[in-house]
Order: C-alpha cells, then structure tokens, then sequence
C-alpha cells in the first residue's frame, strides 16, 4: 500500500462523521425553531398585545416628535398674534398705561453687612431682587439705588444669581449715600422715627435700611440716620393700620409700597395692596375698610379679565 492513499475504512469513518454531523446541526436548528415556536405559543393574549404596542409605539416615534414641533409652532404663533393684537391694551396690562419714571431716588443702604449672618445676607438678596422686579414693572418706577454694595452680599450675588452685573435701571454703588447724594435730600425711612410722613417729595432720596436682623438692633436706622444728621421718617401705617406684629416691614414691603403711593396717591390703597395677610393687618377705621372693599372688589374684577383673556 503506497503512502499516499487512506485506508478504506478512515475514509468512511471520515464521511460518516461529516454526514452525523450535519445531522446534528440541522436536528439543532429544528429543536431550537420549535422552541422559539412553542415560547410565542405560550405567550398570553396580553403579553402579544403589550409587545404589538411597543412595536407600534417605536415605529411612530418619528411621527410623535413631528406632531410636537407642529405643537410648538402653533403656540408659538399663537402668542405672536396676541402681542400683535395687544396693541389697544387688552392682553398686557402694562401696555395699557404709559409708564412715566418718577425722579424719586430711593435707596437700600447696604453697609449693615457686618451685622448678619450668611442666612439673613441671602434673605435680603432675595427682597433686593423682589424690589428689582416690582421696580421694572411698575407704572411710576423709581430711580433705584444699591449702596455700600459689597461683603457677604456681593459674594452671595456672584455665587447665586450673576446676571445681577447685567441688571438694569439700577445704580449698584460700592459708595456709602452721603457719598452720591446731597445731605439735604436724604430722608432715612425708619419705624422709630418721630416723623411721620404725609406725602412723598419725588424731589428727596429715601433710604431703606438693608438689614434682616430678627430685632436684634432695634433702633439701629434711627440712630444711623441721627449719627449723620439726615432726616428720618416713618410710613403713616399706624394711621390707617392695625398690626399684629411691630410695625417693622421687610425691605421689599417698604419699597412696594413707595411704588404703590406713586401710583394710587393713597396711602390706604398702598399699604392694602402690599401688606400679606401673616402680618395681620386691620383697618382702623371706616374709612379704611371702605377702602378695603374697594380693593377686594378690584382684585374680583381683574381676576376675571385675566381669565377671560
């Protein structure tokens, strides 16, 4: 037997294993088809139809994100066509008045930083925003100023809000008042004032303590303002108001109620408008209720023009 030919019986053990084995793969194809058969058999009724959803969910995804463009779109045009359509005044309120500045320079006094803590620096960061906002919107707006304008409250600004640089209508000073403005024009706003003010000089620069103490320094703007020889004056709440709590406001209450007497030219109205409810405020008389109803009524009545436009 020469060395280059198999022996009879390798060569058909070879062509039987090949033959098994192809035997093997198609009987493996088979079993595993029919179970691939037997598992969509055995799904329930509801778990064809959950995959039938899913099947239908992906292929319009296309289709979904289409229909929100087109959603977007049309609101968007819709808003277009109302500010097109408010030029008589009836979808913006503040198109329906002409806004006139007042020259009325009113001023937070910044320089008590040292005085508060880090919590009480970011509640006074946040009423000096509330005034910002109520300024911009307002029918007589102030001339708006921030001075000794630095320390906690800076830092706070630049962590927290930094489109505060970018802000508008607002002279932020690092200066103390008496440094930008004249001596004789200062009146410092203060609750332990003797003084009572009747009616607002929109030639004067009123101050507004920018303090968040908890009554810590009670008396402390009084004294300030006494220290530097301005003059001091206190709101006339107690004449039209009952309080709860001492007659010590928050910046923003104090300041929105400036904006509100350069509006109404009432003080009654002012106070009513921006007084919340926690401090308890009470009409001291019948006048003031009067004025109260007529409020109430006028909230009814712009209530239900906000809801009809």
């Amino acid at each position: 037997m020469s060395s280059g030919m198999l022996p009879e019986n390798l060569e058909a053990s070879k062509l039987t294993d090949v033959k098994g084995d192809g035997k093997c793969s198609l009987d493996q194809m088979g079993n595993e088809l029919l179970e691939k058969m037997e598992n969509i058999e055995a799904m329930s009724k509801r778990q064809r139809k959950k995959l039938m959803k899913q099947k239908q969910w992906e292929e319009q995804r296309n289709l979904r994100k289409q229909k929100r463009k087109e959603k977007r779109l049309k609101r968007k045009q819709e808003r277009q066509s109302q500010l097109e359509s408010s030029n008589d005044g009836s979808f913006r309120k503040r198109l329906r008045r002409d806004v006139v500045p007042s020259t009325l320079r009113l001023i937070i006094d910044c320089s008590f930083d040292n005085l508060m803590e880090l919590k009480d620096v970011k509640k006074l960061h946040k009423q000096i925003q509330r005034c910002y906002a109520e300024n911009r919107k307002a029918l007589h707006p102030v001339q708006f100023y921030l001075t000794s304008h630095g320390g906690q409250l800076k830092d706070n600004m630049n962590e927290t809000d930094k489109g505060w640089v970018n802000w508008k209508d607002i002279h932020i000073k690092s200066e103390h008042y008496s440094e930008l403005m004249k001596k004789e024009d200062l009146v410092y706003l203060t609750s332990d004032s003797p003084e009572v003010l009747s009616e607002l000089d929109e030639s004067k620069a009123y101050v507004i303590g920018g303090l968040v103490d908890h009554n810590h320094h009670k008396g402390i703007t009084y004294k300030r303002a006494q220290e530097e020889g301005i003059s001091h004056a206190q709101l006339p709440l107690g004449i039209f108001v009952k309080m709860n709590s001492r007659k010590v406001l928050a910046v923003n209450h104090v300041f929105e109620i400036i904006l509100a007497f350069l509006e109404k030219r009432d003080w009654e109205e002012a106070f009513f408008t921006v007084l919340p409810q926690r401090k308890g405020a009470k009409p001291l008389n019948e006048t003031t209720e009067a004025t109260m109803c007529k409020l109430q009524k006028s909230e009814m009545v712009q209530g239900e023009i906000s809801d009809s436009e």
